[in-house]
């Protein structure tokens, strides 16, 4: 009896460290309250990462900017940032790839009783843009402007430059006409009343381009992903997991909602909502057909000091993984 039942916790323990054997850790560095942490937590909660054969080796970054670092440094495996900036990376010659994570673009907000209703009636405002004169929501919305209603938003509208919650802050008293804002600050501003003029799909239908491409996406080096091919499928289904529960299952969502930072019924369930709606639906060809229509876009908006000494989309900037 005694023989047997070692032989019984002895096969107990062999699975359990095969089983170990088997976790792959996958390093990656996440935002504090970014979508990406949203992720990863309901991929813990519902034991997503173990069942995908990943462990999670999480890192808190202060910023997008700390992320890149990491990244570049070694210090971690994936960020989460835009496939413009793998672009730029790989038109120096680095093996940055990127998979579509979200679709979510820059959203133009106003007053809910503001007289402006249509892009022309930017002209000699004040407009607050988050992000620098080179970000790509600016020159995207800068050229729609210009293509549609022949109004230049550089010279004939007052951008101020500026981080999100200033410019909301400011919005709210009055000392901005409209701002160009990133998808959660605009959905936290919907949620106390205020409008959304136009958004990033309706940008990109203007120019002609699929609405549904991605903006964000999941980066890591080229041979990093070729030597860790299990890992990277494994996270990438996990949180595909993960998404598809935070947006059908409230109780998976109630456990990560206070990740967000908020705490008020109607701005979680905007965010929720806002987020969602983001969820990528095309990939592959289709993807970095998008990309290169943008990014010729993008050059000729805002010239070489926007492309940085790329011409055309470098090729590989779209993760492909090669046949096994």
């Amino acid at each position: 009896m005694i023989l047997k039942r070692l032989t019984f916790i002895a096969g107990l323990l062999g699975a359990s460290f095969s089983f170990a054997a088997e976790q792959a850790t996958v390093r990656i560095g996440i935002l504090a309250t970014g979508t990406v942490n949203w992720e990863m937590a309901a991929m813990r909660h519902a034991g997503l990462d173990k069942a995908n054969g990943v462990a999670l080796d999480i890192t808190v970054l202060a910023g997008p900017d700390a992320g890149k670092i990491a990244l570049q440094g070694g210090s971690v495996d994936l960020i989460a940032t835009d496939w413009i900036w793998v672009a730029r990376q790989r038109a120096k010659g680095a093996d940055y790839s990127f998979v579509p994570y979200s679709s979510h673009q820059g959203v133009v907000m106003v007053k809910a009783d503001s007289a402006i209703r249509t892009l022309a009636d930017l002209k000699d405002k004040r407009v607050g843009v988050v992000g620098g004169g080179l970000d790509k929501n600016w020159l995207l919305l800068k050229g729609a402007a210009q293509q549609k209603y022949g109004l230049d938003l550089a010279t004939q509208a007052e951008p101020v430059f500026g981080a999100p919650p200033l410019l909301a802050q400011q919005l709210k008293q009055g000392r901005l006409d409209a701002l160009l804002t990133y998808w959660h600050f605009a959905a936290r501003l919907e949620s106390e009343g205020f409008r959304r003029l136009i958004d990033g799909r309706d940008v990109l239908r203007e120019l002609g381009v699929d609405p549904g491409m991605a903006s964000l996406g999941l980066v890591f080096r080229e041979g990093w992903a070729q030597r860790n091919r299990a890992a990277l499928d494994g996270l990438l289904k996990g949180m595909d997991g993960a998404r598809e529960a935070l947006c059908t299952s409230d109780d998976a969502w109630a456990k990560v909602a206070p990740l967000s930072g908020e705490s008020r019924p109607e701005v979680l369930a905007a965010l929720r909502k806002g987020y969602c709606e983001g969820r990528i639906t095309e990939t592959g060809a289709a993807q970095t057909a998008s990309a290169e229509k943008v990014y010729a876009l993008l050059r000729g908006f805002g010239g070489a000091e926007f492309a940085q000494g790329g011409a055309e989309l470098p090729p590989g900037v779209f993760w492909s993984a090669p046949a096994r």
